[in-house]
């Protein structure tokens, strides 16, 4: 049965709530920190606005260079088809090493989120000062009882047959003629 103990077990980790709770919880936190950023900034809007006029005009800039380099690039193409399916090849590869790194980094963030997930989900979870903690007798396992209920009833027969009833025969309908479908 090891397909039912591993159905079991996905279906009692907890993991996935705890990377939820942490990715709340980080938004929560993230969120917090907003409204001084926008205090900043509208404080700040000369400056910002010089900052905005500079980073467009590097925009200008960068774009003129870009299209000069892609114009190269496009006379440099190489003609020979074996070099560029080798570079293709190459390519493909440098991508499956990438998505490989992004798959591990997924991963850890995964596990961090977990990880602060289950630090706030313990501690919502904590007894607050002047509340009574729980017993040992709270958390021992109830017993199930199983009552079984038996109801009796009595059946009463009659005698006398009862009378059939007779089908009623539904007309039948009238169908059109050929000539009719001919018009």
């Amino acid at each position: 049965m090891p397909i039912s103990d591993e159905f079991k077990k996905t279906l009692t980790d907890p993991t996935p709530l705890y990377a939820l709770a942490g990715a709340g919880d980080l938004a929560y936190e993230k969120l917090r920190e907003v409204p001084a950023q926008l205090e900043a900034l509208a404080a700040d809007r000369k400056g910002t606005q010089e900052r905005a006029a500079a980073a467009l005009q590097d925009a200008g800039a960068a774009l003129a260079g870009a299209q000069a380099k892609v114009t190269e690039a496009v006379n440099a193409l190489p003609t020979d088809v074996k070099e560029l399916q080798a570079k293709a090849q190459e390519f493909a590869m440098q991508q499956v090493g990438r998505a490989l790194e992004f798959a591990v980094k997924a991963k850890e963030v995964y596990d961090e989120l977990a990880v602060r997930g289950r630090t706030v989900v313990d501690t919502a979870n904590a007894p607050k000062d002047g509340e009574p903690q729980a017993s040992a007798e709270a958390d021992a396992p109830v017993e199930e009882v199983v009552v079984e209920e038996v109801v009796i009833a009595e059946v009463v027969v009659d005698e006398e047959p009862a009378a059939p009833k007779s089908a009623a025969k539904k007309a039948p309908r009238p169908r059109k003629s050929a000539a009719a479908d001919q018009e």
